[in-house]
């Protein structure tokens, strides 16, 4: 029987996640931990050259592509593969982490000229802002949509973490963790691996009894497979 993967992120990248757990030999068990609520928002683009998305769910939310926009920037490889696929031009692809983003926009010519807005979900007006703004960057923010947490695990995740001699809990963000480790509280996690796409996302599991916790090389979809992989072969 293959290993069964419990896909901790919210739909619909849960099932892009889970569709490329099966098609490498995994089992996978969809237990979104986070729910994707839209805003409504009067999106006032007047002005704006660039946007930034820290999350293919922010392109996901955006009404339509606008030709006034000339460039896309997108935090990694998942975010830019979902802005090109609704159409966008112009798309820069970061390497997964927000800070080192916001790096890039600054060093980036278009920095002095361009108006930028950044796309997210309403509790991501933070640090990537704040470290554009402080270098003069002409930013502002937009929140299209909110995540809220589930109450609890669905059947099938709490079956295979109760019942199966070893279980992968995949993690995608920490507020996804976060939200995991309170839906799954009162089941045993002893038996599982948590297998995360970065340290940070991995964090709100370190002390929740798993029998290890494999960080991701690189904040990427493609890394995380590659951590998950590698945790196997160690089993």
């Amino acid at each position: 029987m293959s290993l069964p993967v419990i896909v901790t992120r919210a739909e619909p990248g849960a099932s892009e996640t889970a569709a490329r757990l099966k098609a490498a030999g995994y089992k996978p068990l969809l237990s979104p931990a986070l729910v994707l609520e839209p805003l409504s928002a009067d999106l006032d683009l007047s002005g704006v050259t660039d946007l930034v998305f820290t999350s293919a769910n922010g392109v996901r939310h955006f009404p339509a592509v606008s030709d006034g926009v000339e460039r896309v920037w997108c935090v990694g490889e998942a975010t830019a593969e979902a802005a090109r696929k609704a159409g966008w031009q112009g798309v820069r692809e970061g390497n997964g982490n927000a800070v080192d983003l916001a790096e890039h926009i600054i060093a980036a010519p278009e920095a002095r000229t361009g108006a930028f807005l950044h796309i997210a979900n309403e509790a991501a007006a933070g640090d990537l802002m704040a470290r554009l703004r402080s270098a003069g960057v002409n930013a502002r923010f937009a929140a299209l949509y909110r995540t809220l947490p589930v109450s609890a695990v669905n059947d099938a995740a709490a079956s295979a973490l109760t019942r199966a001699a070893r279980v992968v809990i995949l993690v995608h963000s920490a507020k996804g963790a976060t939200a995991f480790r309170n839906a799954a509280r009162g089941l045993d996690l002893r038996r599982s691996i948590v297998v995360a796409i970065s340290e940070a996302a991995s964090k709100p599991l370190v002390s929740c009894g798993a029998r290890a916790v494999v960080n991701a090389a690189q904040p990427s979809e493609t890394a995380l497979m590659e951590a998950l992989d590698t945790a196997v072969l160690a089993l």
